[in-house]
């Protein structure tokens, strides 16, 4: 078996943990955080994800939902390519708010650039999804 890489991000995020699911689970706020979909958290629905085309990439990023877990966990294949990958979220709730933590499992040892790219993507997506639960009612 070939060793894997797994990114983990962990946040610290001062809003209750439904605020948070809710960015995470309803695909019209994943798309003002993360990328276009047509994301529904139903195991076993597939998905793509949309971002700009570049050279070598459509830009389509193609996801099933694996597993579904209400205010705790959500997890999901991210597939670009021969890229496959292994998305999680895992809530956690805390005194002033939630722990999130996001790991990107399944990162080849030839993968080097994909998991970098990988690591100032997430730093981004997860920045954005930050403010629009600040902004949630």
């Amino acid at each position: 078996m070939t060793d894997t890489r797994t990114l983990v991000i962990e946040r610290e995020i001062p809003h209750p943990a439904e605020k948070v699911w809710r960015a995470l689970s309803q695909g019209h706020l994943v798309a003002e955080w993360l990328l276009p979909n047509d994301f529904r958290p139903d195991v076993g629905h597939r998905f793509t994800l949309r971002a700009p085309p570049m050279p070598q990439w459509d830009g389509v990023v193609h996801c099933e939902v694996l597993s579904v877990e209400a205010l705790k966990h959500l997890s999901y294949s991210w597939t670009v390519g021969a890229m496959e990958t292994v998305v999680t979220f895992t809530l956690t709730p805390t005194a002033q708010g939630v722990h999130l933590r996001m790991e990107q499992s399944g990162f080849r040892p030839d993968q080097d650039a994909n998991y970098k790219g990988a690591n100032y993507g997430w730093q981004r997506f997860l920045a954005n999804l930050e403010k629009l639960v600040a902004g949630l009612e």
